[in-house]
C-alpha cells in the first residue's frame, strides 16, 4: 500500500530503497513561496540508527504491515534472547541489538510485543509502564526527609532509577519504559 506525507505518524513503518524505517518524528515545514516540507526522523530498523532526511509534502512511501504478536521474555543466551509466543509456544531468538533498550524492563516471564514485518522481526514494544523489584538500595538517611529526597536504586534487570527516600531492597516498583522513571511502588508481582 502507498502512504503520503500527511499519512506519516510517529511509529509507522515505511520502505524506502528496500530499507525499514521506523518514523520516530515528524514536523511539517511551510518555507515562504516554496512547497511544504515534511523533515523526518527515522530509525533503521535493521541497523538500529536514527537518520534525519526532508521531503516535499506528498511524497510517496510504501507503507509496511506491522503484525504485533504477545510473547513472553524467557532467558538471555549470550547475545540471544529467548522470546516465546504466548499463543502457539513456540521460541522466537532475538539478538541484542533488535531488544534494544527494552532489555532494561524486562524481568524474565514479562511479556512484550513483538513486532514483525512478515516473517522479520523488527523490534519491541513494551507497555507504558512495567512492575520491576528492587535488588540494591542504599537505606534513606534518619532526619532527611527533605521534598522530593530521592537517592538510586537498581532493578532486577539491572536499571539504575532515581527512588523516593522510602524505597528499600525487595520493594516492587512500577516504572515508566518511555522515560526510565520511578512511577509508583506497586502491590502486584512483576
Amino acid at each position: 500500500m502507498v502512504i503520503t506525507t500527511g499519512d506519516l505518524r510517529k511509529g509507522v513503518v515505511v520502505n524506502m530503497d528496500d530499507q525499514l524505517y521506523q518514523v520516530t518524528d515528524w514536523e511539517h515545514i511551510k518555507v515562504g513561496r516554496g512547497s511544504a516540507q515534511v523533515r523526518l526522523k527515522l530509525r533503521d530498523l535493521r541497523a538500529g540508527h536514527t537518520v534525519e532526511k526532508t521531503f516535499q509534502a506528498g511524497s510517496k512511501f510504501d507503507d509496511v504491515r506491522v503484525e504485533r504478536h504477545v510473547m513472553q521474555y524467557l532467558y538471555a543466551d549470550g547475545d540471544l534472547h529467548y522470546f516465546m509466543n504466548t499463543e502457539s509456544y513456540e521460541q522466537q531468538p532475538l539478538e541484542k541489538d533488535k531488544v534494544g533498550e527494552a532489555l532494561n524492563y524486562l524481568a524474565e516471564n514479562a511479556e512484550a510485543d513483538i513486532l514483525f514485518a512478515g516473517d522479520e522481526v523488527i523490534g519491541v514494544e513494551l507497555p507504558a509502564s512495567v512492575a520491576l523489584k528492587v535488588t540494591i538500595s542504599d537505606p534513606g538517611l534518619k532526619g532527611d526527609t527533605a521534598s522530593g529526597a530521592t537517592k538510586p536504586a537498581t532493578l532486577e534487570t539491572g536499571l539504575t532509577v532515581n527512588v523516593p527516600l522510602f524505597v528499600g531492597p525487595g520493594d516492587i516498583l512500577k516504572i515508566d519504559t518511555r522515560t526510565g522513571q520511578y512511577l509508583e511502588r506497586s502491590e502486584a508481582a512483576p
